[in-house]
């Protein structure tokens, strides 16, 4: 529990300090909160996306998910990883929990088969894909291969 917080409270400095440093007023949602609005955290995700020339990725799940734990320490662990996804995507997490499905939010997309889930989305905020993580999974935790080829497949085109 300790270290989990402990890796939310580091996220969120650093969110803070390299939005400070790039000029940007955004910043990331960083845990699953079922108080948070999910289309005003998409709406300010399309606007820093737009201006970064990045994608979007909306990370669906709870604080109740194990593997959505896992997933989060596995990014944090894998600093090539974690970096890459930094310089392609902003990432916006949306909660689905008892306390709150978010159920007209995620109603616009296609059907989640487990947690954590991935929606892709342009800097638009349209969708480009779904994926399951499941698929990326190796033992009790992630493939380091398969997650990079995810990330590199879906980040955007750079000049």
């Amino acid at each position: 529990m300790i270290r989990a917080m402990l890796i939310i409270i580091f996220s969120v400095v650093l969110s803070g300090l390299s939005s400070a440093q790039s000029g940007s007023k955004y910043t990331s949602v960083t845990e699953f909160d079922p108080a948070r609005n999910p289309s005003k955290d998409l709406e300010k995700a399309v606007e820093e996306a737009k201006v970064s020339n990045r994608r979007i990725i909306l990370d669906v799940g709870g604080e109740w998910c194990i593997w959505c734990h896992r997933i989060d320490d596995f990014i944090e662990e894998n600093k090539d990883i974690k970096n890459f996804i930094k310089d392609n995507f902003v990432v916006v997490k949306i909660n689905f929990s008892k306390e709150n499905e978010n159920t007209e939010f995620l109603s616009k997309y296609p059907e989640i088969p487990g947690y954590p889930h991935f929606f892709v989305l342009e800097s638009n905020g349209k969708l480009l894909h779904s994926q399951d993580t499941g698929q990326l999974e190796q033992g009790k935790g992630y493939s380091h291969e398969k997650m990079m080829a995810f990330l590199k497949k879906w980040s955007p085109q750079k000049d």
